[in-house]
Order: structure tokens, then sequence, then C-alpha cells
């Protein structure tokens, strides 16, 4: 094996060439690559020689081939309410996470811990609600919540799979213990740019990635299609016919849409090419009209099916919630799935793995206060200078206070909030985000970062690719991460 140089020789060389890590600041927060001044935790020392080896430029170079990349590849997102410009190449940083193979299998056994009990909780409530008898949720979160739908009351969803996609977001405090953020169980996104981002880096850093021996991502897609397949009606057969449900190509993660299909090898549809006949849905082909088994679906409950939700929306399809419950289709995410990542709701996760699973937690929740409790309430109202206040029901980095950076009036303007709907609003303690090495106007910066993995739960097994999105605040001192409010991303490397 190749020896390595000894980091403090490769901190002198990059005082002395200006290499990138020459002068990081590694500021009061725990960050990812460095333990102290000039010395990477082992993990990152390859990476961290390398960059001291590098110059601005050069660094800079191979960023604009990966925005060459990207553009030509079409990777973008939508920015709504823009007057500037919706249509934006998605900002992707080059130094990568990493994350060693026995802190990964940490976070892999938690997910999997995580989505079985979100799972175990939808079955409940929708059926013997044995978990708010016993007075552990509040039945009034539960039904007080948007995503709460009572059509699915008493449904039997194939193999008791509501969350068939999860995305899971985790931050890393002062100490670098793993914490969840929040629950993505409605239509998770991110997963595309996970994959183009890894595409980029092995191409710019082949013998590094090489040299790390990085696990594989590239298999998401190929899962994602064996899970879909695994909760298919029983009467389709061993070929299930699986279509992707889009909005269409004005939504912001179309780009995700079209890409998964294509990488599936399965049709993406709108709501004018489906229609349901006799509570079974077809596909209108050029070939006739096809029987669907599987929709991934791309759209909100809300604008699924104008029969039985919005009857304004022109982006669902007529009588599929019909289909649904006589069990001639299935569709992934369920319906109602949104209930259990409500913000609401999140607080008593902790609590469901005991009920369900009789087992501690393995990634802790971060510590969270709810306006319905007078005693959180008061909390709250005394405190907001130093909480991040959210609004349960939105996301993207919307409907959010950061105390610590926010003005007078900001406050009072939530305070009145709060008061007026308590059951709209939670607060948490500002988390001293963990921050990695980003290169920002020619120099590397520390940049608040969190992950989002993606789990898979299929009727079989539950599928997680080692890896996820890690995304990063690309403005100074922002906590704030999501590509809308300025963020980007980073690939990350899991190591065998």
């Amino acid at each position: 094996m190749e020896a390595h140089r000894p980091v403090i020789g490769a901190d002198v060389a990059a005082e002395a060439d200006g290499g990138l890590t020459a002068g990081y600041d590694l500021g009061t927060f725990f960050d990812e690559m460095f333990e102290s001044p000039g010395v990477p935790r082992p993990h990152y020392r390859l990476l961290a020689e390398r960059l001291s080896a590098m110059g601005a430029a050069q660094l800079g170079e191979r960023i604009r081939v990966a925005n060459a990349f990207f553009l030509t590849q079409g990777i973008g997102f939508t920015v709504y309410g823009d007057d500037a410009g919706t249509d934006r190449i998605f900002p992707f940083d080059l130094v990568p996470r990493i994350i060693p193979a026995e802190e990964w299998a940490i976070i892999e056994r938690g997910l999997v811990q995580r989505l079985r009990a979100l799972n175990l909780f939808l079955a409940d409530i929708y059926h013997r609600q044995q978990i708010l008898e016993a007075g552990i949720v509040p039945p009034g979160l539960v039904f007080g919540s948007r995503n709460f739908r009572r059509e699915m009351m008493g449904f039997d969803v194939p193999g008791d799979i509501y969350a068939h996609v999860g995305g899971v977001d985790l931050v890393r405090d002062g100490d670098g213990t793993y914490l969840v953020l929040e629950d993505n169980l409605r239509t998770p996104s991110g997963v595309s740019y996970m994959l183009e981002s890894r595409e980029a880096l092995k191409r710019i850093f082949a013998a590094l990635f090489d040299r790390y021996g990085v696990r594989a991502i590239d298999q998401y897609p190929r899962e994602l299609f064996e899970t879909l397949r695994s909760v298919a009606p029983r009467a389709s057969g061993s070929e299930p016919s699986i279509v992707l449900l889009t909005p269409g190509a004005h939504n912001s993660a179309y780009f995700e849409h079209s890409f998964l299909g294509r990488q599936m090898g399965v049709e993406i549809v709108e709501a004018r090419d489906l229609i349901v006949h006799r509570n079974r849905v077809f596909n209108r082909t050029t070939r006739g009209m096809q029987r669907v088994d599987v929709i991934y679906r791309r759209i909100d409950d809300d604008f699924l099916d104008p029969l039985a939700f919005r009857q304004d929306s022109l982006l669902g399809v007529p009588g599929i919630l019909n289909a649904y419950r006589a069990g001639n289709v299935t569709l992934a995410n369920a319906i109602g799935t949104g209930v259990a990542d409500d913000k609401a709701i999140y607080p008593y996760v902790p609590e469901m793995i005991r009920f369900y699973l009789g087992e501690d937690a393995i990634l802790p929740n971060v510590p969270t206060f709810h306006a319905t409790d007078p005693t959180d309430l008061a909390y709250v109202l005394d405190h907001l200078e130093e909480l991040v206040v959210k609004a349960v029901d939105q996301s993207g980095g919307y409907g959010m206070l950061i105390g610590p950076a926010s003005t007078a009036a900001e406050r009072d303007e939530f305070r009145r909030l709060i008061v007026a709907e308590p059951r709209n609003y939670i607060a948490q303690p500002t988390i001293a985000l963990s921050r990695h090495p980003t290169f920002v106007d020619g120099e590397l910066r520390g940049c608040h970062v969190d992950l989002r993995p993606f789990v898979l739960s299929g009727a079989d097994a539950t599928r997680i690719v080692p890896g996820g999105l890690t995304r990063t605040a690309l403005r100074p001192g922002s906590l704030v991460v999501n590509s809308s409010q300025g963020g980007g991303s980073k690939d990350t490397w899991v190591l065998a």
C-alpha cells in the first residue's frame, strides 16, 4: 500500500504553496474533516493530503467541469416565487463527506429501526389505534393533522407498508452525535442529486475514489424497482406494471422524476395518461390501454384524486382512491403517510420505537417543545431568541424562525402566530450543527451540513444504499441547507 506523507508535512506544504487546507478555520463547531487545526481525522487523511496539494484555481477548474456535466445532464431544480428566474443548476461542492464503516453501521441500524416503527404507527392509527389508547401519542395531534386521511381507516395496504420510500434528515451536534432532525415520508426528494453527484465525483477524483474503496450507490434505482414490485397486488403476477406519476415538467423535482423513471425502466406518466375503469387503473399508450399495478406517485395527497380530495386538482386521476381501496393498484407512498412526518408527531417517535419494538431509539431526536403543551408554550414564548421554531406542515426551509439570527419584529410575528395556532408549531434548541470544509469563493470554509439517507421499505426487505444526500449551507453562518434557501450538496462516501 502506498505510504502516506506525514500529516505535519502536508500542513507545512500547504502553508508554503497556498494549498486549500492552509489557514482553514475550524471555528467552534464539530468539524467533519479535522480533529484540530492541521490534523485530519484518520478517515479523511488521504483527502486532506490531496486538498493540501491543490490550489484554488485547480479546484475551481474541476468545479467548472462538474457544472458543465450537470448542465449537459439537465440537472437542476426550481425555486418558486423567484422573480430572477426559477430554473437553476443544483449547487454542488467537490469536497466529499466521508463516513467510516463503523459509523454507517450504527446509522443503518437506526434507520431500519425508525422506519419499522413509523410503518407500524401508521398501520396502528388507521386500524386499532392502540398507541392512542395507551396515551403515548395524543389523539388530537393525529386527528388534527392535515395529513391524516380518514379514507384510509380500516384499509389494509399491501404488506402493511405505508412509507415505501423514506428520507430521514440527520445532523450532528457539537459532540459529533448523530441526531434525527426530521422524517420525510410523503414524497421525499433528492436521490437523483445523490446519484448524479457520485457520477461527477467519480470522474473528477477517480484515483482518490478508488483508493478509498467507497461503497457503491448506483444500485438505488434497481432496489427502488424491487421495492415497488414487492408490494404489487397479488393479482398482478410476477411482472407487475409499474409507472411513475409526476405533476409534470414544471414541478421543482421533475428532473428527479424523469431520471428515476429512466433508470428503473418504467413509464413516466401524468394524470392525463391514466384512467380508472371499474376500479382498475389503465395507462393510455400507443398500444392501447395497459393495466397499471403499482404507481410510484410524486404528487401530494391533496391533488391525487379530485373526486376524493381537492376538486380543483388538475394533477390527479379521478377515481384512483376507489381503485386503491379495492386492492387493484398500489400507491407508493400510501395515502395518509404524511401524518407520520408531521413535525408535531416527530417528538413521539422514540416512544413509538419503545411501544412497537420494545427497544430504545438508536438514533435520538433533537429535544423538541410543542406549543400545545402549556409548559412548553410558555418556555417557547419566553425564549424565542434562543430557539428554532418550525411550522409543522411546511418544508424546504420555509415557515421557520431561527431565533439567534432573528429580528425583534420577526420574533413578534412568530409569537403572534404561535399563540393563534399552537398546534402548528414546534421549537427546538439551536443545535451547533457540524461543519464540513466546502469550497466557497475560492477558499475552503467550514459550512454546516446535514445528511439525508434514503430507506426503501418493501414487503420482502428493507433496503438502504450506503450513503445519502449531504446538504450544505453555502451562505456564511447559515444553518439552512435547503437548495431553495441557497444550500448545495456533496457526495457522501461510505467506506467499505
